[in-house]
């Protein structure tokens, strides 16, 4: 995996990891919405505000607050979104492989925080035996396994 690179999906343990200075900041042509990690998602999906849209960006204030995480889950789960979900804000680098196993699919690393290291991270586990949000059967119950 390298940096700004996305693989595709049948690999389980892809994500695309992007460094703080490489954030684009010119206009985008997909459409892009902002959660914020206290927001209601029953009320989001209600209204409609998920169709069409590309990618999701969950914020993580910090490091220690996790309501991301669960709002990644029910939007895959509970809501069927497949588009990106985004980790924004102060992302860092050992909460990468959990952040993949809730749903997201790309992150936006914290300052200071090398790309190439997180890269790593998906190296040291080749296959979990529970399920996760991507993969919610466990490992015995996968073909092949």
């Amino acid at each position: 995996m390298s940096v700004d690179t996305v693989k595709p999906l049948t690999n389980p343990m892809t994500m695309k990891i992007i460094a703080s200075s490489a954030v684009p900041t010119g206009a985008e042509t997909e459409k892009v919405l902002q959660i914020a990690n206290d927001a209601e998602l029953a009320d989001i999906a209600a209204s409609g505000a998920l169709q069409g849209v590309a990618r999701v960006e969950l914020n993580f204030p910090k490091f220690t607050d996790g309501r991301a995480f669960s709002q990644a889950v029910l939007l895959r789960r509970r809501y069927g979104f497949a588009g990106d979900i985004r980790a924004t804000g102060d992302v860092l680098i050992d909460q990468l492989v959990q952040m993949h196993r809730s749903g997201f699919t790309s992150a936006v690393l914290a300052e200071g925080q090398n790309p190439e290291v997180a890269e790593r991270q998906f190296a040291r586990y080749s296959a979990f035996y529970q399920g996760d949000a991507l993969q919610p059967r466990p490992l015995f119950a996968r073909e092949g396994a």
